[in-house]
């Protein structure tokens, strides 16, 4: 995950080529499984990969389609999100590398700058695919954020990010993206060689499905635009909120939402 795309600054179903309205309120899936409509807000998050038991990326996104094989998100410019950075205030991405992972961090409110990102997410997937597009909805990439299979809850998905990643271009041609920060993040023993070999394994199960142009790919996503009605999601007071034991989906009940996101 590139730490450069956030800069400082103060109904039914939908397919990939519509908009969508926005009910507000939830449905369940098989085995009750919590569902959430198209138009609803939840969080995008992402825990901190020294420290698990903390939230460092929390991202208000407007869902777009939420299937048993599919969950879409949008996240709108200018939406209210938090991010790392190391304590000091210096970007994450600013710092060498050398010591972009262990000099101490903190959180600070921020705002997405640019065009909007559309995520897509499917279940037990060790990735996300993100969509991004200039200014004039001109289709930009696609980004596979390698990734720990999120987990529901009743306010959004959690994850973790595994460092490596892949950006798929318009002819189809891809590319490894972040492979030192990859290299680094074991070196300072954020991840195990066991752990990195499993996230490799991943990378190239993505680069088959990339070649084989399948789902979402070849699935016409970059024709997809949102709903005008949809407002920005606001950054909710209790964003790092972390879920208690039996708080994740697991098809059986969910916790309520934060104040904010109801």
């Amino acid at each position: 995950m590139t730490a450069d795309m956030v800069d400082t600054a103060d109904g039914g179903a939908v397919g990939p080529r519509g908009t969508a309205g926005a009910p507000r309120h939830a449905v369940s899936g098989a085995a009750g499984r919590p569902r959430w409509a198209p138009g609803e807000h939840i969080l995008w998050r992402y825990r901190d990969n020294a420290a698990g038991d903390r939230i460092h990326i929390c991202r208000p996104v407007t869902v777009v389609q939420d299937t048993e094989e599919l969950l879409a998100v949008w996240m709108a410019p200018g939406t209210s999100c938090v991010k790392p950075v190391i304590a000091d205030g210096t970007p994450v991405h600013r710092e060498p590398l050398t010591t972009r992972y262990t000099r101490p961090r903190r959180t600070v409110r921020d705002h997405w700058f640019g065009a909007g990102v559309l995520k897509l997410a499917r279940p037990g997937d060790p990735w996300s695919v993100w969509l991004f597009w200039e200014r004039g909805w001109r289709f930009k990439n696609w980004y596979v954020n390698l990734e720990e299979p999120h987990r529901r809850w009743a306010g959004g998905v959690d994850s973790q990010d595994h460092f490596l990643d892949i950006c798929v271009y318009p002819d189809r041609h891809w590319e490894w993206r972040d492979e030192d920060e990859f290299a680094q993040a074991q070196r300072d023993g954020l991840m195990t060689a066991g752990q990195a070999a499993g996230v490799r394994a991943a990378g190239r199960a993505a680069v088959a499905r990339i070649a084989a142009w399948e789902g979402p790919f070849g699935d016409g996503w970059e024709s997809w635009r949102p709903d005008p009605a949809w407002p920005v999601p606001p950054l909710p007071e209790h964003w790092d909120r972390f879920p208690q034991t039996g708080d994740h989906a697991t098809g059986t009940r969910a916790d309520r939402a934060p104040e904010g996101l109801r």
